[in-house]
């Protein structure tokens, strides 16, 4: 728009001096917000912030409140913009890295060259397990006789699926046995997707608060063999203490095995 003199004026008193300074910013997700509008004043000849009455900002509290309401009773004339994302929100971009081998190395080696690992005990492995894999398209399957092939990545990849099955935004928390059929069903395999689950859900801190409490006790039951109350009883000595009046310093203290009565009396020596 051109502006090169720009004053800003809000009813909050914590955005006002958080962008002047006055305030410190400890929100973390704040603080980008404060970030970005310094880095917008720059653009600017001159810009202030100033507070505001709730009562002088009735036109910006209106406004506001369509966020909340149908736009189709407004007319041309009124020009809404959704924002679909924040604006504090980054895109974070991961580097590419050129993957290493994997458990599916060899496997890829033997199907299309022909080739087996120099170790006897390992190349014994795979000519043996080699029949139940299949190459289609360049990508390993696990062939299954009842069910569809099931595709195969590495372990990394199938760890990611088993987070997201797991506590992702369809996760439901289920046990390890549950989670590697819902995996399964998802049409992938990898050798250690149930140990990959087992020691997933061990892990999780909501399932361990939310776990069922145990009843059974720590240790074993105690019987009493007290048919009546005082008929038994325990006494000890306590002490030393400092000393109170009457230089008594020690205590000697008797408990009913039955009624876990106590009684007490102090003593000035043994």
């Amino acid at each position: 728009m051109g502006a090169k003199a720009v004053t800003a004026l809000t009813d909050s008193r914590l955005a006002a001096n958080q962008v002047n300074g006055s305030f410190e910013v400890r929100d973390q997700r704040m603080g980008k917000y404060v970030k970005m509008v310094k880095q917008l004043v720059g653009s600017f000849g001159q810009f202030t912030i100033k507070q505001i009455s709730r009562s002088e900002n009735k036109r910006a509290n209106a406004l506001s409140k369509l966020a909340s309401t149908c736009f189709d009773h407004l007319s041309n004339k009124v020009l809404v913009e959704v924002l679909r994302e924040r604006s504090i929100d980054e895109q974070q971009v991961n580097a590419l890295s050129r993957a290493g081998p994997t458990w599916m190395t060899s496997f890829w080696e033997y199907l299309q060259k022909g080739v087996l690992p120099d170790d006897h005990g390992e190349a014994r492995k795979i000519r043996i397990k080699a029949p139940s894999y299949a190459m289609v398209n360049g990508e390993l399957y696990k062939k299954e006789f009842t069910t569809p092939w099931l595709n195969c990545v590495d372990q990394a990849k199938g760890r990611e699926m088993l987070q997201e099955a797991h506590s992702g935004q369809v996760g439901a928390h289920v046990g390890a046995q549950a989670l590697t059929g819902k995996v399964l069903q998802m049409g992938v395999y990898w050798p250690t997707i149930q140990q990959d689950a087992i020691e997933m859900t061990r892990k999780c801190g909501e399932c361990q608060s939310y776990a069922p409490v145990q009843a059974k006790p720590r240790c074993h039951c105690i019987t009493y063999p007290d048919p009546w109350p005082f008929y038994q009883w325990g006494i000890d000595i306590v002490g030393p203490f400092p000393e109170a009046p009457g230089k008594l310093k020690y205590m000697v203290v008797a408990v009913d095995y039955f009624t876990k009565w106590i009684e007490a009396e102090p003593l000035a020596c043994i």
